[in-house]
């Protein structure tokens, strides 16, 4: 009832796709009643019917489906909202006899929450204000590896992380499969499956939240990409300079970002390539720094603009909603880096 619940969500009155289709046994062949399908990073989610149908509205734009059931391997599908279309899914049972075999020679730390638990937090959920409001419901389902050769570590977890962002108004289900940190570099990535549900609150909250939302909102990486889509970055306050060729430190303006040295698109496809060859700066003109991010940072609070480093590893494919593929291939340095978890907004989030 409780999953039921948190995955029901209607679609949108704007939404331009409506995808349907049954989620079945792969070896039986027969209906998966209850099996949960949602637009990962979205409020967009249902589950199947007696007779595993299912019925999903999406906005115009890109989306990583997820279709899940207790017991059976997640299916994960990259799907276009461009038209209505039908999508049948077979899930396989699990295999739980590898993974407990990898968790008992693994080097996981028994005080691992203790030892660790701050220390994930702040990297995964954040230290912005925002970040300061949010809270984790249900850290017991985490474990912690650390691996003394490579000096790196990883958390997993054996159910989805329950997280309350009270800051934004989001309760978000969180299926996380890795979380790695690098010492050498002081790097670190995760990656996960998020769906969000709208916290209820009086009016006085909602008005909170929707302002909040707006804050988090303008300047972020999900305001460039759709900026970088529908190619108003001027007018959204954006200015994008590159690293010059064979320097470390000097970055040039890039007069025309639409160049099809960085950005294509053809007549035909909804999404457009954008592929930078070396490191870019990326300036927000329309908003300061927020002052904890200065103060944490150690930067003058006079610091006029916020600014973000990117490298792409390799080109990506940009969608009208700002979802965009291969995901791990974008890396994130200076002001973005910095919000995290806490400061994410789902795909289908309109200002």
């Amino acid at each position: 009832m409780i999953l039921a619940l948190l995955l029901f969500s209607t679609g949108s009155v704007f939404a331009q796709a409506v995808i349907t289709g049954t989620v079945t046994d792969a070896d039986t062949k027969l209906p998966l009643e209850g099996a949960s399908v949602f637009a990962q990073n979205t409020t967009i989610g249902t589950i199947t019917k007696n007779d595993g149908t299912y019925r999903i509205a999406l906005g115009k734009g890109g989306y990583e489906l997820i279709v899940s059931f207790t017991g059976y391997g997640s299916e994960r599908i990259t799907i276009d909202a461009s038209e209505n279309r039908t999508l049948d899914i077979s899930l396989k049972k699990e295999d739980k006899s590898l993974s407990e075999v990898v968790i008992q020679s693994s080097n996981e730390v028994p005080d691992g929450w203790d030892k660790y638990g701050r220390f994930f937090l702040d990297r995964f959920i954040g230290t912005t204000p925002n970040a300061a409001k949010t809270t984790l419901l249900n850290p017991e389902v985490l474990k912690f590896f650390y691996y003394k050769r490579s000096e790196k570590l990883k958390v997993f977890a054996s159910e989805p992380l329950q997280i309350a962002d009270s800051a934004l108004g989001y309760q978000l289900r969180y299926a996380l499969d890795s979380f790695v940190y690098y010492y050498k570099t002081d790097i670190n990535s995760y990656r996960g499956n998020c769906f969000y549900q709208p916290l209820q609150g009086d009016e006085a909250l909602q008005q909170s939240w929707k302002e909040a939302r707006e804050k988090a909102y303008y300047g972020s990486r999900l305001h460039f990409l759709r900026s970088y889509y529908d190619s108003s970055l001027k007018k959204e306050g954006f200015f994008v300079d590159i690293l010059a060729d064979k320097s470390l430190t000097k970055f040039n303006r890039l007069v025309n970002p639409y160049d099809t040295t960085y950005y294509y698109a053809s007549d035909t496809a909804v999404e457009v390539e954008l592929w930078f060859p070396r490191k870019v700066s990326i300036t927000y003109t329309k908003a300061k720094p927020d002052p904890a991010y200065l103060s944490q940072m150690g930067l003058p609070a006079n610091v006029p603009m916020q600014m973000s480093y990117v490298d792409l590893l390799d080109g990506i494919l940009v969608q009208p909603n700002g979802f965009f593929t291969e995901q791990r291939s974008w890396v994130n340095q200076g002001y973005w880096s910095w919000k995290n978890l806490a400061d994410q907004l789902p795909y289908d989030y309109e200002p």
